[in-house]
């Protein structure tokens, strides 16, 4: 048997919340975990002031059902299968959407990503160099292959990690080997901050995030 690889061009949607017009003030650009649909992530942004707020939520390019009666669909970002052609199909898919966007500097952009989509989020950032306020990550895994040479430009950028103390997918150990990691990494100090519950995203994320 031989395997072949062959290139073809491919459409994904995504979800945006809000308008982005002079009165936005902040941009966020918001990665889902496994088995989720962004028109039903972004909703976890509904609270935020509509008027200063424009959320942008791209969705996994796989597909597929999440329980055997074939009724509700979810979305993955790579496998461990062909691991690395996935990462680079999904830098293709994201650039076009930060080229469709066309994202004013002058905004402040924040960076959210909850479990799977932490992964996506640093390996894309680290690709395109972006720059950005503020970077949230929760209850998601770094990828070991980063280096600290990846974020550079992220000197002035906040970076918070955050999980619950009850999230059965983080234990004591690595969330030890997940701070000494970011010490290395990230050019700044990542501010850690905890809350009372799973691998979840609470109801009352943003005041944890933004008032610990």
């Amino acid at each position: 048997m031989d395997r072949k690889v062959v290139s073809y061009t491919s459409t994904n949607n995504y979800e945006t919340l809000n308008r982005n017009t002079p009165y936005t003030e902040n941009i966020w650009l918001v990665f889902h975990g496994i088995g989720y649909l962004s028109r039903y992530f972004i909703r976890h942004f509904s609270n935020l002031d509509p008027l200063k707020n424009y959320i942008i939520a791209p969705e996994a390019p796989s597909k597929y059902y999440l329980k055997d009666d074939y009724k509700y669909v979810g979305a993955s970002w790579l496998t461990k299968e062909y691991t690395q052609r996935e990462i680079n199909n999904n830098f293709n898919y994201l650039d076009a959407i930060w080229a469709e966007e066309r994202i004013n500097k002058d905004k402040k952009l924040v960076l959210f990503a909850f479990s799977q989509g932490v992964s996506i989020l640093l390996r894309w950032l680290a690709h395109s160099k972006v720059p950005c306020t503020e970077i949230i990550l929760l209850a998601g895994s770094i990828p070991k292959e980063l280096e600290q040479k990846d974020y550079l430009h992220l000197e002035k950028t906040k970076i918070k990690y955050v999980y619950g103390v009850n999230d059965q997918f983080i234990t004591a150990e690595k969330i030890m080997i997940e701070k000494e990691f970011m010490k290395t990494l990230f050019p700044n100090e990542v501010e850690v901050i905890t809350f009372p519950g799973g691998h979840e995203i609470p109801k009352n994320w943003m005041q944890i995030v933004f008032n610990p």
